[in-house]
């Protein structure tokens, strides 16, 4: 069931959203070749701390992991999509890091990522980069009354096959606010027209994900999920309210 959000909440998921922003800034600002990932999670446990928010993540056990998951952040490298922890880990010159958090504030939820290269990629690592973030834009752009879910996937899907890069189908994002993850599934593919109507009061976390290589996945151990082919992959997340003058980043 979907859960419509009052004018009200809205501005409470934007306070929340504006702390993930706020946290997500700060953790990039020490990004360099050198640092540990464990050292993201401490940064952002103090964060979480300093703005008297809660991590969303922490203990939350998401559809089909093993285990509820045991830090703050997720920390995802490479070929790891999303769910990658803060490990002991040395980011290097070359990689790209997927940053993705989430804050509980007074009740309410938001959920953000974002992806970054650490010194200098390779140029295709770079036009991938800029094509999830690219998707992420038009999606949000279709996120518009008497639009549809599957105007947000085809979005998303139109701008991955016009660079020549694989949509990630198997992970989706969903609505929150309330929770973490809320119903609707949203889904990073889709035909114009087809699905659920967006209405005023729907809050989306939007979140495509994109690949080098295979749009297949597998799961880790650690409840991450990588590229089959461990091809690189980049992911971009906004939460977002619909609403009757157009759709609202909240996470920003």
């Amino acid at each position: 069931m979907i859960r419509l959000k009052t004018v009200k909440d809205i501005e409470g998921i934007a306070l929340s959203g504006k702390i993930a922003a706020s946290i997500i800034k700060e953790l990039a600002s020490n990004i360099r070749s050198g640092i540990i990932l464990k050292d993201f999670e401490q940064l952002a446990s103090s964060a979480f701390k300093r703005y008297n928010a809660k991590p969303a993540f922490l203990e939350f056990k998401p559809n089909g992991a093993e285990n509820p998951y045991p830090f703050s952040i997720c920390t995802s490298v490479n070929e790891i999509i999303v769910h990658g922890q803060p490990t002991d880990y040395q980011l290097k010159e070359g990689d790209i890091l997927k940053i993705d958090l989430g804050v509980i504030f007074k009740g309410y939820y938001s959920d953000t990522a974002f992806t970054y290269a650490i010194g200098e990629v390779a140029p295709m690592v770079r036009k991938l980069i800029e094509a999830t973030q690219k998707a992420l834009n038009k999606a949000i752009a279709a996120a518009k009354v008497n639009n549809t879910l599957g105007d947000i996937g085809f979005a998303i899907e139109k701008t991955a096959k016009s660079y020549g890069f694989s949509v990630i189908k198997a992970l989706t994002g969903h609505g929150t606010g309330f929770s973490l993850h809320e119903d609707p599934t949203v889904y990073n593919f889709g035909k114009r027209g087809e699905g659920i109507m967006l209405e005023p009061g729907m809050v989306l976390a939007i979140e495509p994900m994109l690949s080098l290589g295979s749009n297949k996945i597998k799961k880790q151990k650690d409840d991450s999920y990588i590229t089959s082919d461990k091809s690189l992959s980049a992911h971009f997340e906004h939460t977002i309210a619909i609403t009757n003058k157009g759709s609202r980043i909240l996470t920003s």
